[in-house]
This record gives structure tokens, sequence and C-alpha cells, in this order.
């Protein structure tokens, strides 16, 4: 499979498109909005599929429905259906065009600059960009985790060439113009995901070892198909069904592309193409990761390389007889997934320390020209940092769970709620974020001491509970929030909410 030239003409053929839509929509990028915020000019099918693609990427692929087909069996379905109504027709029925009414009126082009408009707090503009700008460096890093496994087991190629690719291809996109670079892009491989996913789902079914729709059947009449979850279990898949789905309502990189709808007809179209989209590629790749004890035995996935559940989907694949030019769309669908959300997370994270932080700490100021630079740079930077956290041996899915744990776990109460609830407070803002933090950084810090060669089992065992640790934080930030908000009221408060619900700012 190494040499099959199918599957490599089929990569370069994408990377080819790629670096084709990057060079044709670089001129249109001009000043800071174009490059974060695409002029606000996105329609409902560019929003929506920029929004799945960064949504879905090989940590969902690879990790979590691997994860959850090991964990969980036919169970793990749950979590491809609570990510299309929770996490993409709910959020966007919820959040979408209040988040376009109040960006558009106010300008506003990232979460920080949100929370200062919002609750006149210089200093939570500061804490958020940063929590922002280091805390999505491991879920950067779980994107390029998620395609070196598969490019090991399917091409055979070292991690580092596949890893060098991706970064190459989310640098370009990125350096030639920024957020509409990456929503026509985005457009592109969403096309090429929902036709993998699709073509995949029907070669996968139908392969020897599955046997079918009655060899699926049969397979949920098993204890490894259908098997009885124990209190601990059931607990988990529901956690991990939560943060995967309403851990979007608070990421920044997700928030983001609500900012830059045209109108709010886009934004209600945009509710119909997001669900269609995330219940074709989350369900589709939940289910295949599903039917892993249909290829494999316990003791076969045991001799998997560590951590086993990161190269369950990957052995699937290899085993499943597939084309040579399917194998070639699977993994241009795998490259696209992750080099959208790479995209996404990587513009976010760099725009935000530039324009709310570094900006606002230059003592000259910076010029619009000079942020876009800048923020370029980071860019680059990020990449590069993540492929260096990347090399850890840390599982894809307990990564992903601390970056979106204490990321969401921090921002989606002040953020969500302030779109509905004008008594929100910034005393009460500040107690949900730090709440929420300080609860979902418990893992994250547990799997640092351990790299440390720390081997307590209650410090291991917390090091594995990122997602349940991350849900938590969500509910305590958002009970914190609504709480604490009238102890901690004044009259600059009823300002500063007069001003984010009814004024217009001119300028951009």
């Amino acid at each position: 499979m190494q040499n099959n030239a199918t599957v490599w003409i089929t990569i370069l053929l994408y990377i080819a498109l790629m670096v084709g839509i990057g060079v044709y929509t670089s001129r249109s990028a001009k000043s800071v909005a174009d490059i974060v915020v695409g002029g606000r000019s996105a329609g409902a099918w560019l929003s929506a599929l920029s929004y799945g693609t960064a949504y879905f990427s090989a940590v969902m692929f690879v990790g979590y429905a691997g994860g959850a087909g090991l964990n969980y069996g036919l169970w793990a379905i749950s979590a491809g259906i609570g990510n299309a109504v929770f996490g993409s027709w709910l959020a966007w029925k919820v959040l979408a065009r209040r988040t376009r009414d109040v960006s558009h009126r106010l300008k506003l082009k990232s979460m920080p600059q949100y929370f200062e408009a919002r609750y006149g707090s210089q200093s939570m503009k500061t804490f958020s960009c940063l929590v922002i700008f280091i805390f999505l460096i491991p879920y950067s890093a779980s994107v390029y985790k998620g395609i070196a496994s598969v490019a090991d087991v399917l091409l055979g190629i070292n991690d580092t060439i596949c890893l060098v690719i991706i970064a190459g291809l989310a640098a370009l996109m990125l350096l030639f113009g920024g957020y509409l670079t990456q929503a026509r892009a985005d457009f592109a491989q969403g096309i090429i995901m929902m036709v993998g996913v699709a073509l995949l789902i029907i070669f996968v079914v139908r392969s020897d070892r599955v046997g079918g729709l009655a060899g699926v059947a049969e397979y949920a009449r098993t204890k490894a198909g259908l098997p009885d979850l124990t209190f601990e279990a059931a607990l988990s898949l529901i956690a991990t069904v939560l943060m995967t789905s309403f851990g979007t309502w608070g990421l920044p990189h997700m928030i983001q592309k609500y900012y830059g709808i045209r109108d709010d007809e886009q934004a209600k179209r945009g509710v119909i193409i997001s669900t269609f989209f995330a219940i074709l590629i989350a369900g589709g790749g939940y289910f295949i990761g599903s039917l892993c004890y249909r290829f494999f035995t316990a003791d076969e996935i045991a001799g998997f390389p560590s951590p086993a559940q990161d190269y369950v989907m990957p052995n699937i694949l290899k085993v499943s007889n597939l084309p040579s030019v399917l194998i070639g769309i699977v993994l241009v669908l795998l490259i696209a997934a992750s080099v959208t959300t790479l995209c996404s997370i990587t513009l976010t994270a760099s725009s935000t320390l530039t324009m709310d932080f570094l900006k606002e700490k230059s003592k000259k100021g910076m010029s619009d020209k000079k942020v876009g630079n800048v923020t370029k740079i980071l860019c680059l930077v990020f990449v590069l940092i993540s492929y260096v956290v990347a090399n850890t041996k840390t599982p894809i899915l307990d990564m992903m769970s601390y970056s979106w744990g204490i990321v969401s776990g921090s921002f989606l109460a002040p953020y969500a709620l302030a779109l509905f609830y004008k008594k929100l407070s910034k005393g009460g803002a500040w107690c949900g974020i730090l709440g929420g933090f300080f609860t979902a950084v418990i893992p994250a810090s547990c799997k640092v001491i351990t790299m440390f060669g720390v081997d307590n089992a209650r410090v291991v065992y917390l090091a594995g509970k990122g997602p349940v640790f991350a849900v938590a934080a969500m509910i305590f930030s958002i009970i914190l929030c609504l709480v604490t908000s009238a102890a901690f009221r004044d009259e600059k408060d009823e300002k500063t909410a007069e001003f984010f619900y009814n004024a217009v700012v001119e300028n951009e």
C-alpha cells in the first residue's frame, strides 16, 4: 500500500485543490476583519460547512470513534447522535443568530472582545486570551496525533512526513488570507468528507468481517456489540456525549463561525446544513468505530501500538479491503478534516493573542497590517508547538478532553448565558470562569504529574477522567454565574449591559 500510485495521486490532487483555493482567494483578505471573520459575508453553506469541518477532525474519527467503540460497542453511536442534536442543531438554534447580531452590531472579532464588551473587564479579556492560546494547543496536538496513526497503518510511512504535510497545508491556508480562504477550503473539504464517509460506511458494512446489515444485526445481539454497561462506564459514556456536544458551545474557534454569517436568513439555513453534516459525519464515524469487535478480538486489539484506542479505526480501514481510490479518498477525508480543524484552532488562538493581548500591550499601537502579519507568524508558532506536544504519549481522547474541558468549562457560561440573561454581572462571570477553570484543570494537572514519573493510582485515575471533569466544569460554571451574579451586581454592570444589548458600533 505504501507504493500505491492511486492513493498518492488522490492525495496530491487534494493538495493541489487546496493550494488553488488559497491562491485564488488570497487577494480578498485586506483587513483584520477579512482575516479573522471573513468580512462578515459568509453564506449558510460556507458557514455551516466551516463549522462542521472544524468540529469533526481525525480526533473524532480516530480517537473518539475508536475509543468509544472499544469501550462501549454500538452504544458509541449515541455520541454521534448527541453531536448532531446538541452540538450542531441546538447550538445553531440557540447561539447562531444572537451571536451574529451582537458581533455585527459591536464589530466583535473574538471571544475576549465579547467578554470586554459584555462585562467591561480588561482583565477578563486578557485572561481569556491567555487561556485560549495555551489550552487550545493540546486540542491542536490531538489533531496531529489522529492523522499520524492513520498514516502509519494505511501508508506505512513515518508519521513525521504526514505531520509535515498537515502542518504545511494548514500554514498555507492561514498565510494565504485567513478566514475566507479557510472557509472556502472548508466548503470543498466538507463535500469531500460527506462523500468519503458515505462511501466508507457502505464498503465497511459490506466487508466480509461485518457481513452487511444482517451482520450488524447479529453483532447487536452479542455482548461485544451491545455490552452491559457498568455505572462507571455509563457515566463515562454520558460524559463523552455531553462534552463532545455541549463543549462546542464554549469553544472560541466554533463560536467565531457565527461572527462571519452574513444575515439572519443565512443563520436559519445554517441550522439545517450543519445538522445534516453532523448526522452523516459524526454518526457515520462512531458507527464504524462501534463495529471494532466485529473486526478484531480483544487479544488482537491488545497487540496494537500504544495507546491501542488510537489504532482501532486505522486497522478497521486496513482490513476492510477498500478499493485503492477509496483508501485515497479516506486519507484525503482525514487530512481535510484535520487541516480544517487545525486552521480554525490556530487562527482563533493566534488572532486572539495578537488582537486582544499584544496589540493592547503595545505602547505605540499596532496597525491593522501589522496585526495581520503578527497573527500569521503566531499561527506558524502555534502549529510548531502543537507538533511538539503531539509527540508525547498522551492518548488523543485525553488531550482533547483537557483542552475542551478547560476552555469550555471556563467560557461557556459567561458567553452563552449573556446572550439571554441581562442580569449577569462581572463578578458573577468571574466566579463562573474561575470555578470552571479550576475544576477542569484537575485531570490535566494529574496528567502532567504522571509525565514526571509519578504513578500513584489516584493520580493516574484522575488523569483519565477528562470528559467527566469537563462536563462538571461546564455545569459548575453555569451555576456559579447565575447564583453569584446577584451578589456582585452594581451600577457599572447596568451600564455595560445597556451598551452590550443596545449599542451599534459603526467602524469595523
